[in-house]
């Protein structure tokens, strides 16, 4: 099948300042995009574009003084399988001492997933009996589907894995955050996961488009996919960046005050 992908943001600015942004498909999904993005930026001003540590592909644009609004706006068209997220129930769980090297990091606390707080005693009370491997993180992909209530009223920029742990509430990055947290004090190498997410496969949901947040575990010798706010596996997933938690991958951020104006995202299937 075929995806429209696209967006359209708006940020009103009070200084000169860098913008970084991680918008572009992700370099694993680039050979399946059927013409190049369309990356348009309002006013024009210089950008770059480079490769982070993750291997995600970003921007930064330099705006300078008298620059009080940047608008981002992108289309294109990406080839997907139509089929589900992968299933792989035998996939096996490696002990940290077989783990390659650049996968360890996904072992380690980051600053929205405290892996060295309360929540290790209790990933191994809740979970320690479950079987090993897939059915170790469907598990916890449970566990968080039901813990945390989707809610955008109480969306909120800073929260971590432990607030969201005792606030019980979110949006889809709180349950990724969760998820990544228990799943790592588990041993399981976990990474959060950005992109876009439509209505493909399932009955339209009535709320606006937004980009989507998932994880990744490391089993059988590759990343695989989990979801726990969804829970179930979905069509049409399109990652743009992936890394520790949402700190890492940011959609834009800005080094001063900005107020964001207008942000629109579109995820259909083309027929």
């Amino acid at each position: 099948m075929l995806i429209q992908i696209g967006y359209d943001i708006e940020l009103a600015l009070t200084a000169p300042t860098a913008l970084i942004y991680l918008l572009r498909v992700h370099p694993s999904r680039e050979h399946d995009l059927q013409s190049p993005e369309q990356l348009v930026v309002q006013p024009a001003m210089p950008t770059a574009e480079y490769i982070d540590a993750y291997g995600n592909r970003c921007g930064r644009i330099q705006v300078p003084a008298g620059v009080s609004t940047v608008r981002l706006s992108n289309q294109a068209r990406i080839y997907d399988s139509g089929l589900p997220d992968p299933y792989y129930p035998a996939a096996y769980q490696h002990a940290p001492q077989e783990l390659p090297t650049e996968v360890l990091q996904f072992l380690l606390p980051s600053r929205y997933c405290e892996v060295d707080s309360e929540l290790l005693a209790f990933a191994w009370a809740q979970f320690g009996q479950t079987p090993l491997g897939w059915s170790r993180v469907q598990a916890v992909c449970n566990f968080v589907h039901q813990r945390i209530r989707f809610d955008y009223a109480n969306a909120r920029a800073n929260r971590s894995a432990l607030q969201g742990f005792h606030e019980q509430t979110g949006v889809c990055r709180d349950f990724a955050h969760l998820a990544v947290t228990l799943c790592r004090c588990l041993n399981i190498p976990a990474r959060y996961c950005t992109g876009y997410l439509g209505d493909i496969g399932i009955p339209p949901v009535p709320s606006p488009m937004d980009f989507s947040a998932w994880f990744e575990v490391y089993l059988g010798g590759q990343w695989v996919t989990f979801d726990a706010r969804h829970n179930k596996p979905r069509i049409g997933r399109v990652l743009m960046a992936h890394g520790r938690d949402a700190g890492d991958v940011p959609i834009t951020m800005t080094f001063g005050p900005n107020t964001l104006t207008r942000f629109g995202v579109v995820t259909d299937e083309v027929r």
